[in-house]
């Protein structure tokens, strides 16, 4: 993938009563902000089977996103599944249309993170129910990222829920592995983008903003460098 350019990412979200949802407002706007497909499975009149099809054949990175409902999604995305992800869709007849492509979950819940691991309430992890869905994902040939976790949203400060918005906007098309330089690519196209929306008499100090950002990237890139000089020539002196 060139620089500047962002894989096509589609939500598929599930909730039944979305409009009421604080949480899933938040990450909507929030998706709008990095143009993705929201797609909204309960919305739907009904499942067109070979459309759907098609805007899966359309994007590069697939989300299921929906509030843990008894360790699982709920009816309606598992109805979308069923109908959508036929044996011979997924594998059965060879070609494996899903193959490649990659496949996130963003699933939100009212425990704490820390209830879902061994000892905690739930004693066991939000990988380890989460395992069906990635079972799927890997008999698809698909590329799976780690989960995405969104826990107890109402009790997050103004801070944290800003802290938040960004970590979900890089999640959704951001490059993977969430490493510095992908990160740091993700910011400056998002730098960019403000700055070209800025009016005449702001441009300016905006291009400044972006001219330091992007010399602070050079600087990191020779710090990184330099210390992998360093680590090779200790790896070469050991016996």
């Amino acid at each position: 993938m060139s620089e500047g350019d962002f894989i096509k990412t589609l939500v598929v979200v599930s909730h039944p009563d979305i409009s009421n949802s604080q949480t899933e407002s938040f990450l909507k706007k929030g998706s709008e902000q990095v143009d993705v497909i929201w797609h909204h499975v309960e919305s739907l009149k009904g499942i067109d089977v070979d459309f759907e099809r098609k805007l899966l054949a359309s994007c590069q990175r697939i989300v299921f996103q929906f509030p843990l409902y008894w360790y699982s999604a709920l009816a309606g995305l598992k109805d979308w599944i069923d109908k959508v992800f036929s044996r011979n869709y997924v594998y059965g007849d060879g070609q494996y249309h899903l193959a490649d492509k990659e496949f996130g979950l963003v699933v939100t819940t009212g425990l704490a993170k820390k209830d879902f691991q061994i000892g905690g309430i739930e004693s066991m992890t939000m990988d380890q129910l989460m395992a069906p869905y990635r079972a799927f994902a890997a008999r698809a040939h698909m590329k799976i990222l780690p989960l995405f976790l969104v826990d107890q949203f109402w009790y997050k400060t103004e801070h944290q829920q800003q802290q938040l918005l960004i970590d979900y906007q890089r999640y959704l098309n951001q490059d993977f592995p969430d490493s510095l330089v992908n990160r740091q690519a993700w910011f400056k196209e998002r730098l960019e983008e403000f700055v070209a929306g800025l009016g005449e008499s702001d441009k300016h100090v905006g291009g400044l903003i972006l001219d330091t950002f992007v010399q602070q990237m050079d600087e990191l890139d020779q710090l990184g460098d330099t210390l992998k000089m360093i680590k090779d020539g200790e790896d070469d002196g050991l016996e």
